[in-house]
């Protein structure tokens, strides 16, 4: 017997043909080699992106995403969640999206979806668009345009280069326009200095005293052992040395220490390699925040942001820069036993594929004033070591034990000390 069902959507005509197979054949698939780390990275990428890209470059997300907001949402344009969405989304891939193509199925899907990418970029800044983004109302445009300025600071040869001349020259007028946004004096700073740094990395106009003042607050800004503090108030315990200090810190010095002449006594070389050495040591508390159970301390505002908690560890890993107490076994080990306790869990994504308010699930308790689920694409920036080809010893060394393992099991393991 066989029941064919017809699926009709977009107009692609999709045919899934059941047929009655002997026991013999679900046995053998329920024996199926389980996934490897790497595949079981791609498989999350995909299943997050996928929603998000295909739609969007069809022009159809804001028509089709199916939109969640706090219980206390404040009164900005829900609109903005298109936005937050993208730029966050592709913050996290970009380094994934610029591998060469390849004939595996990772290789396939990677494809697919930086072609979706591309054309995603263009209408993003399209004005004849439906998906023309919330550039030019309300402040918070500021803060997404800037992951997507660090979505192309990250991708720049595969993301940025092959878009056409109109568009690069629409996404310089709107970064620019942005200047109509004052940053307070907190991590907002780095949102402008993030697009300053792309505009001066793309050979465009850009504006160095958003660029030198949001790096003289940061410094200001350090407490010590890598952490920073949002601003000049008391600091919060949380995860904003993770969501946005240490990486966009890092990628403004970057774009900008191939200008020397320009720094007004910024050497950004120097300043550079002293914040990395500071993320080092906050990749170092990060592993360490990680229990044999695979869970982390649900500490602080922004917290369904999930995994973006572990953005620098994921950012040294990428850079290949990781301290010589982790190793990429470890830090691999560790990263997926995390994301197989979060993603593993129902509730993550509503009926429609898009990302729910919550930490394990879905939790809309947990989310600020400021939280949609826009927002919560941040957490693609766990993903950022797929950037590394599938033949890098950060996939193909062996697992080992992370500290708590070892701690907690009698193992030797390192010593930790404040960093000066």
């Amino acid at each position: 017997m066989k029941n064919k069902y017809i699926m009709k959507r977009n107009g692609i005509i999709l045919f899934v043909i059941l047929m009655t197979l002997p026991l013999s054949v679900f046995a053998k698939k329920a024996a199926k080699q389980p996934l490897s780390d790497r595949e079981y990275w791609v498989q999350q990428a995909w299943r997050m992106a996928a929603p998000v890209l295909e739609p969007m470059s069809r022009g159809a997300l804001s028509t089709e995403m199916q939109i969640e907001v706090s219980p206390s949402f404040d009164n900005r344009d829900k609109r903005v969640t298109y936005m937050e969405c993208f730029g966050r989304l592709m913050a996290g891939l970009s380094p994934w999206l610029s591998l060469p193509d390849d004939g595996t199925a990772e290789g396939k899907q990677r494809r697919q979806l930086r072609e979706w990418a591309l054309k995603s970029y263009a209408n993003a800044v399209d004005p004849q668009s439906k998906d023309y983004l919330l550039w030019r109302k309300e402040g918070q445009p500021l803060v997404d345009a800037a992951y997507i300025a660090e979505s192309l600071i990250r991708g720049f040869d595969a993301l940025w280069t092959p878009l056409d001349s109109l568009t690069k020259a629409r996404y310089i007028d709107e970064f620019t326009r942005l200047r109509r946004v004052e940053p307070p004096y907190t991590n907002w700073l780095l949102f402008a200095s993030t697009i300053e740094s792309f505009l001066a990395k793309a050979g465009a106009p850009y504006d160095l005293y958003r660029v030198n003042g949001a790096v003289r607050k940061v410094e200001e800004w350090y407490v010590g052992d890598g952490w920073y503090s949002d601003g000049q108030g008391t600091f919060a315990f949380d995860y904003y040395s993770s969501y946005v200090f240490h990486a966009m810190y890092l990628e403004t010095l970057a774009a900008m220490r191939d200008k020397p002449g320009y720094g007004w006594h910024i050497n950004y070389k120097d300043y550079y390699n002293r914040a990395l050495k500071r993320c080092q040591k906050f990749s170092i508390i990060l592993e360490r925040f990680i229990s044999p159970e695979g869970t982390f301390p649900v500490i602080g505002r922004s917290i369904p942001y999930r995994l973006a908690a572990m953005q620098p560890l994921s950012l040294m890993a990428w850079y290949q820069t990781l301290p010589k107490d982790l190793s990429n076994g470890q830090v691999r080990a560790a990263l997926t036993k995390v994301m197989h306790r979060m993603w593993d869990a129902p509730g993550n994504y509503n009926e429609k594929g898009f990302l729910t308010i919550g930490f394990c699930g879905r939790q809309p308790e947990v989310a600020d004033w400021y939280t949609n689920n826009g927002s919560l694409y941040i957490t693609s920036e766990v993903l950022l070591p797929l950037g590394l080809p599938a033949d890098h010893d950060f996939w193909t060394a062996p697992a080992q034990p992370w500290t708590q393992v070892k701690a907690w099991n009698g193992q030797p393991f390192p010593k930790d000390h404040i960093w000066e």
